[in-house]
């Protein structure tokens, strides 16, 4: 509702206010005072003393709270709205055929036999808010560039399906496909948005409530990033954001506000459609959403652009010369303004305008039914279009725009603002007619009452559907578009990697350094370099990539202001508008986040980038996993380092950092290939297929995930003959026994590859045990092949049988095969039905502790003592060796006795 006059807003109570201005002349004279300090002195001179007039009026005893949050009304008052440029009549007859085949299209897919589902009471309130942005606001890919991107309310999928079968993108055989993906196919659609199920058609997936939030501010800070890089030119590249009020309840929701305003971000815009209702009650029943929110964007610098009231409350706020209307409207919890929106005009007249003579003779010539249809802002066009364009005009700030709408809104009385709304997915035979009648739509009904409710399109040479082919041209083209215009990227030989392959010599590092040698070698590559984006939650020294600062330096769109007070090292901190690395703060939401977006660039933007995220290992699937869900979900590509993995190399931190699990987490990921490197040429291998994988020319749609340590030791030279296949598709024989009689197995990775080698050492000494030694560099992957393998036979039994890749590879070695790995046992344990042999594993399971790496190893009994008491054990079970072995290895090595093992390398946090 805008003020309906031309008053100027005052302060009242730390509030705008609607009481008029009764001196117009000498508040002009104070306006054109304040005006002219602004022209004649500049802005800061102005604010000085503007601080200062504030500061008198405290000590003068005249209230100037802080303004948090302004009076329960349009931001933009009648007065300032501009023209409205669509056919309004056209385009409520588009909405209206939108509306009613998003319902139908739900209530079809419920029918007996089906029963899948939907939601249709979202998109019902948020309709026009969508209509307003498609007509006349989102720009396409067509003109070739990324247009905007749109990060559509996940619920609120049907409504955009709708609009798609209008302009021909989709069919009826489309819409009856709803959720029917795999049993309509090639027809299913989606339930929500999800690139990896529909990768022409959605560019970004929202339903998991927070991620579309954060998710938008890291694409606008993305897009700038691009930009500043000269990687692409994303000028003219606008995000929106469409969300829920009950969805700003989840922390990622907000949690993120300030980068966005601390770093101008005025291409983004929320769309917050408060509709005062979650998914199965009120949002704030007893207070103000749209209040709280504005207070909360408010602190964290957002520019507010409250849409609450459409423009039948105008003469109502012309009329209000005391405040009292805007009083009321104020002090209304939402929880009655929900009871307004299901109760009649005269419920409405006698408890919202009844019990003050003033309120009530305001609406005395107004009919009942005129006073129910006093609507909400984000049902009309012309209020939404003045929003709209105020937000896209808006300069230096992330823009939100709370739009105060009805769940359900024109779906009948037994859907509109009740709450039971969001689960209700049929509409009966009444519903139905009654959500004709209120759309105007030509269906009459015999086709409601004989069979399921039919789709409406007006005709293809219709004006409605040529007024919206003709926006749409005029915008770019079609929304939601995903296109793939990146070309695969030239990629550096093997030249590029003989450094890391060479290992380290005599020095000790950990896989987390070598990685980041390698890096180094890459990002000297004159094409592949720019495109690497580095990413890291506040880390960067505790992973040694501070040697990156110099060269790459740390975005900041506003560079560095200040001496650095490390200004005199040769790796002193530097920020710079053109940075390569992202440092997000200690917000490993915020990384992942950007993360995606990088990740995803060569869709978005058509410009392919390589983003490496580098983080505390416990601190990746484990925290962010729904994240990683959503990378997977909308094709991400990428690097992505689980640095001091393990759950015993992290000395000292104790529980919180100890992951013994993440590899496990990454196998629940179809979209992640992830790895347990032991050694630089195992990394350097793994680097480079990745890269042909994802930027190659059969580009796939996948990220790549390095558990890597913080362990120094000293890494080998890639062995001559290496098994290259072998380490790509999981396990490859590292060192062959050379002494010994009876023979074994012993299968590592990661960190626990050095701990094998001693044990294989220990075994052939003091045991006469003959063991080699694999280095299974994903068990994940090993897994992944094997069921693949399973599920061919399963269908094709009457073909050739296929054999997994870890079956054949462990073919000819004699068991018995005993696994180790700084990991929990189930993570080795993904691969026993498929050892030919008998097979143990040992693992770090239960929780982490902090004491020294020995300490911690001997504890978890994954030590090589350890690991050669488990081979001594699988061995009497074959009755390879005697039982009384056992004790002796266990007496001989203090296994009992955490204190006895060595305390191990010290240090190494990188």
């Amino acid at each position: 509702m805008a003020s309906g006059s031309d008053r100027n807003p005052i302060i009242i109570g730390g509030l705008p206010s609607q009481v008029p201005d009764f001196d117009p002349e000498e508040t002009q004279e104070w306006l054109d005072s304040l005006d002219a300090a602004v022209d004649e002195r500049g802005r800061e001179r102005a604010r000085y003393l503007m601080l200062r007039l504030i500061e008198r009026a405290r000590e003068k005893r005249v209230a100037v709270p802080e303004m948090r949050s302004t009076d329960y009304v349009n931001t933009i008052p009648t007065r300032a709205e501009p023209f409205f440029p669509g056919n309004e009549e056209i385009e409520r007859k588009i909405l209206n055929a939108t509306r009613w085949n998003a319902a139908v299209m739900v209530s079809r897919a419920q029918r007996p036999g089906i029963g899948v589902g939907g939601h249709i009471a979202t998109f019902a309130s948020s309709a026009s808010l969508y209509d307003v942005g498609f007509n006349h606001f989102f720009r396409g890919k067509d003109e070739g560039d990324g247009g905007d991107q749109v990060f559509f309310q996940g619920h609120a999928s049907p409504g955009i399906y709708a609009r798609a079968f209008l302009l021909d993108r989709l069919s009826e055989d489309n819409l009856d496909g709803f959720r029917q993906e795999k049993s309509k196919a090639p027809h299913g659609l989606s339930s929500y948005p999800h690139p990896r199920l529909m990768p022409d058609f959605w560019e970004f997936p929202t339903v998991s409530m927070g991620l579309g939030p954060i998710g938008a501010i890291y694409q606008a800070r993305m897009n700038r990033y691009m930009h500043a890089r000269e990687i692409a030119d994303t000028s003219k590249s606008h995000v929106w954001a469409f969300l829920g009020d009950g969805e700003m309840d989840e922390p990622e929701s907000l949690g993120q506000l300030t980068i966005a305003a601390r770093e101008g971000l005025d291409n983004l815009t929320f769309v917050v459609n408060c509709n005062l209702q979650r998914l199965d009650g009120p949002v704030r029943g007893n207070g103000k959403v749209i209040q709280e929110l504005e207070s909360v964007f408010r602190g964290a610098g957002w520019n507010v652009i409250k849409l609450i009231w459409d423009r039948t409350w105008d003469p109502l706020l012309a009329q209000d010369r005391d405040g009292i209307l805007v009083n009321r409207m104020n002090t209304t919890p939402d929880g009655q303004f929900q009871t307004y929106a299901t109760e009649s005009g005269a419920y409405i007249r006698d408890h919202f305008f009844g019990d003050d003579q003033r309120l009530r003779a305001m609406v005395e010539g107004m009919t009942d039914d005129q006073i129910l249809h006093l609507g909400r802002g984000g049902h009309d066009h012309k209020k939404i279009y003045a929003a709209f364009k105020a937000a896209v005009e808006h300069k230096g700030q992330p823009t939100v725009i709370l739009a105060k709408t009805v769940k359900g809104w024109t779906l009948g009385p037994n859907f509109e603002g009740r709450n039971a709304t969001h689960q209700m997915k049929k509409l009966t035979v009444d519903d139905l007619k009654g959500f004709r009648d209120r759309l105007h739509l030509p269906i009459s009904d015999k086709e409601l009452e004989s069979g399921a409710p039919p789709y409406y399109h007006p005709g293809r040479d219709s004006e409605e559907i040529q007024y919206m082919h003709d926006r749409r041209l005029g915008l770019g083209g079609y929304v939601p578009t995903r296109v793939v215009r990146s070309e695969p990227l030239a990629l550096p030989g093997d030249k590029t990697y003989a450094t890391v392959k060479k290992g380290s010599g005599q020095q000790s590092i950990a896989t987390t350094m070598a990685f980041v040698r390698l890096l180094k070698d890459l990002m000297r590559d004159k094409e592949l370099g720019r495109r690497f984006v580095l990413i890291a939650p506040d880390e960067y020294r505790t992973f040694g990539m501070d040697s990156f600062f110099p060269s790459a330096k740390i975005y900041n769109p506003l560079g560095q202001q200040y001496e650095s007070v490390d200004r005199e090292l040769l790796l002193a901190y530097k920020e710079s508008p053109t940075g390569q690395m992202l440092h997000d703060g200690i917000s490993e939401a915020g990384c992942t986040a950007s993360l995606i977006a990088a990740g995803s660039a060569y869709a978005t933007h058509g410009e392919p980038l390589i983003p490496v995220y580098v983080f505390y290992s416990m601190f990746g699937f484990q925290r962010t996993g729904d994240q990683f869900w959503q990378m997977a979900d909308q094709l991400a590509r990428g690097f992505v380092l689980g640095a001091t993995a393990g759950r015993t190399t992290l000395t000292g931190e104790g529980l919180q950092h100890a992951d013994g699990h993440s590899q496990l987490l990454a196998s629940t990921n179809p979209g992640c290939v992830a790895y347990d490197p032991a050694f630089g040429f195992e990394i350097a291998h793994i680097v480079q297929d990745g890269l042909r994988r994802m930027y190659g020319p059969d580009s796939e749609d996948v990220f790549y995930y390095l558990t890597v340590y913080n362990e120094p030791i000293q890494h080998p030279a890639e062995p001559a003959n290496i098994d290259a296949e072998g380490i790509l598709k999981g396990v490859y024989r590292f060192s062959e026994g050379t002494s010994g009689s009876i023979p074994a197995q012993i299968m590592a990775s990661g960190v626990a590859v050095p701990w094998a080698v001693e044990a294989q050492k220990l075994l052939a000494e003091e045991w006469n045990v003959k063991a080699d030694v694999w280095s299974a560099t994903s068990w994940n992957e090993l897994r992944r092949e094997a069921v693949a393998c399973e599920e061919y036979n399963l269908l094709h039994p009457e073909e050739e049988q296929r054999v997994p890749y870890v079956t054949r590879k462990l073919a000819g070695a004699q068991g018995p095969f005993v696994a180790v790995s700084d990991w929990m046992r189930a993570v080795p344990d993904q691969i026993a039905r498929w050892v030919p042999g008998t097979y143990q594993s040992l693992g770090a399971d239960g929780f982490g502790f902090a004491d020294t790496r020995g300490a911690a190893r001997r504890f978890f009994h994954i030590d090589a003592q350890s690991i050669v008491v488990g081979v001594l054990t699988e061995l009497a079970r074959e009755g390879k060796v005697d039982r009384s072995v056992l004790k002796q290895a266990i007496d001989r090595y203090q296994l009992l006795d955490v204190s006895a093992a060595d305390p191990g390398a010290a240090g190494g946090d990188a």
